[in-house]
């Protein structure tokens, strides 16, 4: 079984700036090729695990989604950045405009589906392996599925959690840092 680290996408790799749907508006924070770099180099595997409800929200489909996504991808990879396993990403919302994705799934975060279908997905030991996001609900994503937990504090993990069965209050974080880079030492340490 394999360690990984568990992404956030927007926050922790991404700036945050609401709803993504153009692949041209992505750009990587300051940091994260070298900090991927350095967890691979180190023997962890890296997966981004990430609610995504502007499917469900119908402002791009399935299709525009993974678009953003292989940008993502290129846009690391070109930054000197390693491969990811992969990005998983939960299309749905209970509020969502598109019937097909209004639901309560059991994969939005705070719910563990996302941690649980990468580590199927890739053999993961979750109990070896951390979830990094900057939300409480990221946090109470990755206790609810046995990993470590690191909060970034990038602004969002002061908002409140996203709506959700699976949240607990006081779901406190293993860790707290300031981005990718600080959580990236203190799991090397």
């Amino acid at each position: 079984m394999n360690r990984a680290i568990l992404l956030d996408r927007d926050g922790v790799l991404v700036p945050d700036e609401g709803l993504l749907t153009d692949p041209g508006r992505l750009r990587l924070l300051p940091g994260v090729p070298a900090a991927l770099t350095r967890l691979t180099a180190a023997g962890w595997r890296l997966a981004v695990v990430t609610n995504q409800p502007v499917v469900a929200r119908g402002l791009i489909d399935e299709a525009g989604l993974a678009s953003i996504h292989r940008h993502l991808t290129d846009l690391i990879i070109a930054a000197g950045g390693p491969r990811l396993d992969g990005i998983f990403a939960c299309p749905h919302h209970p509020e969502g405009t598109v019937a097909a994705y209004r639901q309560s799934c059991t994969c939005r975060k705070p719910r563990p589906g996302l941690l649980l279908a990468a580590a199927a997905a890739h053999g993961y030991d979750l109990a070896r392996s951390w979830m990094v996001g900057d939300r409480p609900s990221d946090i109470a994503a990755g206790r609810a599925a046995g990993c470590r937990t690191i909060l970034a504090e990038t602004g969002k993990h002061t908002e409140a959690p996203i709506r959700g069965a699976g949240w607990e209050a006081g779901t406190d974080p293993d860790h707290r840092c300031a981005d990718l880079a600080a959580a990236a030492g203190i799991i090397l340490a």
